[in-house]
C-alpha cells in the first residue's frame, strides 16, 4: 500500500468528524501524492515516497516532551503552535515559493491545525506527506527548467520590459503550474543575464545551469527518510529558538566530531539556509579565516577539489554532505563558489580557494601590539590587546599541565608585558569574537575588578546561579577601552556588558550579536536534541539576549544588522531582565561621555577612512533595498556597469589612503584581491582605523580626567570624600 493510500485509509477510518470540504482537500492532497506530477518527468526515474521510521517516531515523542518540560521558552504545543510549525515547515522546504502553487497550499489546509496533536504522539505521516509532495513539485520545476534549457537558451526574450524580485520569501504563492512555469521563465533569465553579464558565452551558460539543475534533480530524487524527519523537527524545535535543533545520527557525528576539532577543514561553521548551505561564522586562526575572502553570510553555491576538473553543484544538498565534501585532507586545496552577502542578488558568485588545515590553538591566542598617540605636549603609549576567541586547552588542562594555554593566562602575560612597556591605557578588541568558554570569560572579567560578580544564569524553572570572580586581586587597573561590532557574540558579551556595568571602560563599536542564551545536548534514542536551557543576564540585571551589548560609542558597520544578529533571527528568545546583583562601580562616565562622544565625531567627520566607510556602507544600503532586478539586457548592463563603477571609486579611494596606484579595472582588482588573499603571511602594514580610534579614544580619557588612571586612585578619592 502506497503512502497516499495509507493517508487516504487513515483519513476515512478516523474517529475525527470531519466536514465535506476538509474531506475534499484531504483528498486532493493523497491524490496529488499519486498522480504523476509532469510530463516532462523521465519515465525511467520515478520518485519514492519517503516514510517515517518507529525510531523516528519515538524520538518525535521524546523531543515534544523535552521541548515542553525542559526548554527556557514555557511553550504549549496546541492549534496556534501548529499553524505556526506549518508555516516554518512550508518555509523550510520552499522559502522562496517557486516549486508550490497556492492550491498545493491551500490543499494542505486539512492537516495545517492538526500537526500539534500529532507531533505529541509521534504521527509523523502528515509531515512526511507534505515532504513528498514538495519533492515531486521540486523535481517537476527542475524538469522543466532543463527543459528549457534544452530549446536553448538563444530563444528567450531579453528584449520585454520585465522584472524579478530577489526575495520571494514574503511573496504570493503563485496560482497555479502555468503561473509557476512564467516564474521560471524569468529565473532561467535572470541566471543568464548574470552570467553573460560575467563574461560566460552561451554553450558555458547553457553547462552550468544542466549541470546546477541535474544536481538538485539527482538529490530530489535520492530523498531519504531521514531528510524529511530533520526538515520536520527542526521546523517543530525552532518553534522554542532558532538555537535549538534536532541532529540526526549522521549530524550528531558531525557536531561531535566539529567540538573536538579533530578534523581538518577550513574553518567555517555552516547551517542550512532553505536550497543553500550558509557561512554562519569563521573559526579564529582557521584556513578560511586567514584567507580573508570568506564572510559569514555567504552562501555556497559548488565545491571544487583540487584533483578535479569540474566542481560539484551542492545547491539542495543536505548540511552534512556539503561538509563532508568540503572537508579533506591537510594542505589540500579545496575551491569554493559562494553568492557573496553583499551579492545583489543570487546570480552573482565569487570563487574563493582555501587551503586546508587544522585550526591551531595557537593561532587563535590573544596578542598585542602597542600605537602612540600625541596630544600637544603630551604623548601616550596605548597597548592593544586582539582576543579572536575565549579558548582553552581543555586536554592540557584535565592532564594537570600547569602552563595550558587560556585566553586569561595569556591575557595576564600580555598585559604585564605592556606595564612593562609603560602603556597610559589598554584597549581590548573583541571585534569578530563569536564567544568560547564561558569560564574563560568570567576569569578575563576577573584580571580587571576586584571580586565580585560577573553574569547571571537563569535557567527555566527561575533559578538564578551567579558566577563571581573570587579573586581579589587586579592584573591591570588603568583605562580601559572594549571594540566590539555585531559578530562579537555571546561570551564577548558577558565581558564587554560587565566591563560596562562596573563602569570599569568604555564601549566602543557597533551593537553586538545579542547570542545570550545557553544549550545543552541531549541524546535521544534517534540522533541529538540540542535545546536552550538558560539565559544570561548582566550585573545589572538586563539580559545580553537580543539586544546584546550597546556601545558608550557607536562606530557604523558594514555588516547589515537585518541578516545577522539574533533580533534577525525568527522566533529568538526577547530581551529582559531581572534583579542586580550587588557590584562595585569603578567609574561614572556620565560626566564625559558626551565630550568623548563630541571628539570622537569630530575626528571622524573629516577622517578619510570613515568617510569610505560611511559610501561604503550607503552603496551596501542601496544594494540590499533593491527588491528586484531587471530582466531587460540593456537596462542590465547599466546596471550592472553602475555596480562596478562603484566597487572600483570605492577600492581606489582606500587606495589613495595607502598609498598604491589606482586600479584600472575591476578585473585587475579582483585579481590583486586573489594575490592577497592567497599569500597567507601577508599583513595590512596601515593599522585598522578604528583600533585607531580606540586609542584615540583613550587618549581623550586621560585628558579629560586624569582619575580614569587607576581604580585604586578612585578607591582613595572615594575614600577620602566619605571622611571628610
Amino acid at each position: 500500500m502506497s503512502i497516499a493510500e495509507r493517508f487516504i485509509n487513515r483519513c476515512s477510518n478516523s474517529g475525527k468528524r470531519r466536514n465535506a470540504g476538509s474531506q475534499a482537500a484531504v483528498f486532493t492532497l493523497a491524490l496529488a501524492l499519486i498522480l504523476p506530477v509532469s510530463a516532462n518527468v523521465d519515465t525511467d526515474k520515478v520518485y519514492e515516497p519517503v516514510s517515517p521510521t518507529v525510531e523516528q517516531a519515538r524520538a518525535n515523542i521524546l523531543i515534544a516532551r523535552q521541548l515542553q518540560f525542559t526548554h527556557f521558552r514555557d511553550l504549549s504545543i496546541n492549534d496556534s503552535l501548529s499553524g505556526d510549525v506549518f508555516d516554518a515547515y512550508l518555509d523550510y522546504l520552499d522559502g522562496q515559493h517557486i516549486y508550490l502553487t497556492k492550491k498545493d497550499v491551500e490543499n494542505f489546509n486539512a492537516v495545517r491545525m492538526g500537526l500539534g496533536s500529532a507531533l505529541k504522539t509521534g504521527q509523523l505521516q502528515p509531515g512526511f506527506d507534505i515532504y513528498n509532495l514538495v519533492q515531486q513539485r521540486i523535481i517537476q520545476r527542475l524538469e522543466f527548467a532543463l527543459g528549457l534549457i534544452d530549446e536553448g537558451i538563444d530563444k528567450l526574450d531579453f528584449e520585454a520590459d520585465e522584472r524579478i524580485l530577489l526575495d520571494r520569501s514574503k511573496a504570493d504563492w503563485e496560482a497555479d503550474r502555468e503561473a509557476l512555469d512564467a516564474l521560471w521563465v524569468k529565473r532561467i533569465k535572470n541566471a543568464v543575464l548574470a552570467q553573460r553579464l560575467n563574461g560566460s558565452d552561451d554553450e558555458a551558460i547553457e553547462e552550468a545551469l544542466r549541470r546546477r539543475y541535474e544536481g538538485q534533480l539527482k538529490r530530489a530524487y535520492q530523498a531519504r527518510s531521514e531528510d524529511a524527519f530533520q526538515a520536520y523537527m527542526n521546523a517543530f524545535a525552532g518553534m522554542w529558538d532558532p538555537h535549538t535543533s534536532y541532529f540526526s545520527p549522521r549530524t550528531s557525528e558531525n557536531f561531535n566530531i566539529n567540538m573536538s576539532l579533530s578534523l581538518e577543514g577550513i574553518g567555517a561553521v555552516l547551517q542550512s539556509d532553505n536550497e543553500y548551505t550558509k557561512v554562519v561564522r569563521l573559526v579564529p586562526g582557521g584556513p578560511a579565516s586567514k584567507q580573508g575572502q570568506l564572510e559569514p553570510a555567504d552562501r555556497i553555491v559548488s565545491v571544487k577539489q583540487e584533483d578535479e576538473d569540474k566542481a560539484v553543484n551542492v545547491i539542495g544538498w543536505r548540511l552534512d554532505e556539503v561538509v563532508d565534501l568540503i572537508r579533506g585532507p591537510r594542505e589540500s586545496t579545496v575551491t569554493l563558489e559562494v553568492i557573496p552577502a553583499d551579492a545583489p542578488d543570487e546570480t552573482v558568485t565569487e570563487t574563493i580557494a582555501i587551503q586546508r588545515d587544522n585550526v591551531k590553538l595557537e593561532e587563535q591566542s590573544a596578542s598585542k601590539e602597542v600605537i602612540e598617540f600625541e596630544r600637544g605636549n603630551e604623548r601616550f603609549q596605548i597597548g592593544v590587546i586582539h582576543i579572536p576567541t575565549f579558548y582553552a586547552d581543555f586536554k592540557a588542562m584535565q592532564n594537570g599541565d600547569p602552563n595550558y594555554k587560556s585566553t586569561t593566562r595569556d591575557v595576564r602575560e600580555l598585559i604585564n608585558e605592556l606595564k612593562d612597556e609603560g602603556v597610559d591605557g589598554v584597549v581590548m578588541d573583541l571585534r569578530n569574537n563569536g564567544g568560547g568558554a564561558l569560564h574563560e570569560a568570567n576569569d578575563l572579567v576577573g584580571l580587571f575588578i576586584e571580586k565580585g560578580p560577573t553574569v547571571q544564569i537563569r535557567n527555566s524553572n527561575n533559578d538564578v546561579q551567579v558566577l563571581n570572580d573570587e579573586d581579589p586581586s587586579v592584573a591591570y587597573d588603568g583605562p580601559l577601552v572594549v571594540l566590539v561590532n555585531r559578530m562579537s557574540a555571546s561570551a564577548s558579551e558577558i565581558f564587554a556588558g560587565a566591563i560596562q556595568d562596573y563602569g570599569r571602560g568604555l564601549v566602543v563599536g557597533s551593537q553586538t550579536f545579542g547570542k545570550g542564551t545557553v544549550q545543552a545536548v541531549r541524546p535521544l534514542n534517534h540522533g541529538q536534541l540540542k535545546i536552550t536551557q538558560s539565559k544570561f543576564y548582566r550585573v545589572s540585571g538586563g539580559s545580553t539576549q537580543h539586544k546584546g551589548v550597546i556601545p558608550d560609542i557607536e562606530i557604523p558597520s558594514r555588516v547589515d544588522k537585518t541578516r545577522i544578529g539574533e533580533d534577525a533571527l525568527e522566533h529568538a528568545l526577547p530581551w529582559d531582565q531581572i534583579e542586580a546583583v550587588p557590584h562595585t562601580r569603578y567609574f561614572d562616565f556620565s560626566g564625559v561621555i558626551d565630550e568623548l562622544r563630541m571628539r570622537h565625531e569630530d575626528r571622524f567627520e573629516d577622517h578619510p577612512e570613515f568617510q569610505l566607510l560611511q559610501k561604503e556602507i550607503e552603496f551596501l544600503k542601496q544594494q540590499r533595498e533593491q527588491t528586484s532586478v531587471s530582466l531587460n539586457i540593456d537596462d542590465r548592463e547599466e546596471h550592472q556597469s553602475q555596480i562596478q563603477r562603484t566597487r572600483l571609486s570605492i577600492a581606489n579611494a582606500r587606495r589613495d589612503i595607502h598609498g598604491g596606484d589606482p586600479f584600472d579595472s575591476l578585473e585587475e582588482l579582483d585579481e590583486w584581491q586573489d594575490q592577497q588573499a592567497a599569500d597567507l603571511d601577508n599583513t595590512d602594514e596601515e593599522l585598522d582605523f578604528i583600533v585607531r580610534e580606540g586609542g584615540n579614544i583613550m587618549a581623550d580619557m586621560l585628558e579629560l580626567d586624569q582619575r580614569m588612571a587607576s581604580i585604586l586612585n578612585l578607591k582613595q578619592i572615594t575614600a577620602q570624600a566619605q571622611a571628610r
